[in-house]
């Protein structure tokens, strides 16, 4: 019986890693989407600050473009404030050279402002220089290791997939039987259930010290009263338990 309970063990083992490998796959597309949004965000954030910079060197451009034509309207009005010919026109042109000269400095107090403003941009350029320059070669290694784990979960999967018709083809056909219908009405498809400290791992109900010793023994298939499932104990694990 012992050694029908190790195939049962084994069994379980196998669809347990089968369950995991067809959940790795099955969700493939989605973690793969998930990369991608990750270092989509860093790019994203990294063309956040490169387009602030850009647009704050556009708007230094344009302002010391509009110095440059009022300058020419302040030579102008300099003009004829020299050669003006009565007080009329004296401040007409004073009052041109006043309004000219102040724009001038509100141009140049907004470059100012702009300027600080795209020192603090250049600094931050600066500090994520590394992430802005490595950012393309580490998403490409990412997605690289990523599809290479899933390639290898599904290699194994195929593997496990004839261990397992060859595993289940030794359990004897009442207890394989047994084993299926616990396996199918559990959500977690666990038939064959370790006892650990005393409890049945898939539903934690205490055993009783008889059904413990039962179990222990391993000369009958003994199952949960709780759940109903087989029930063993991991001897190799207790012995190492006890060693240490």
């Amino acid at each position: 019986m012992k050694a029908d309970l190790d195939k049962l063990i084994e069994l379980q083992k196998t669809d347990t890693n089968l369950r995991r490998l067809k959940q790795s796959i099955a969700t493939a597309e989605n973690r793969r989407a998930e990369i991608e949004q990750e270092f989509e965000q860093h790019a994203f954030s990294i063309r956040e600050v490169q387009n602030r910079r850009d647009s704050l060197n556009a708007e230094r451009a344009d302002l010391e473009k509009q110095i440059a034509e009022n300058k020419t309207y302040l030579e102008r009005a300099d003009r004829n404030l020299k050669h003006a010919q009565n007080q009329k026109e004296y401040e007409t042109a004073m009052r041109e050279t006043d309004a000219i000269q102040k724009q001038i400095a509100g141009f140049e107090t907004k470059i100012v402002e702009i300027m600080t403003s795209l020192e603090e941009v250049e600094k931050e350029l600066e500090e994520r220089a590394e992430e802005i320059n490595t950012l393309d070669s580490k998403r490409a290694e990412a997605i690289a290791e990523f599809e290479a784990q899933i390639a290898k979960d599904k290699s194994e999967f195929d593997a496990e997939t004839k261990h397992r018709e060859t595993a289940f083809a030794t359990v004897p056909a009442r207890l394989a039987s047994i084993y299926d219908r616990l396996a199918q009405r559990s959500r977690d498809g666990i038939a064959v259930a370790e006892v650990v400290n005393g409890s049945c791992s898939a539903c934690f109900m205490s055993l009783r010290p008889q059904i413990l010793l039962e179990v222990r023994q391993g000369n009958t298939i003994i199952t949960c009263e709780s759940c109903t499932r087989i029930m063993y104990i991991n001897t190799r694990a207790q012995s190492e338990a006890s060693a240490s």
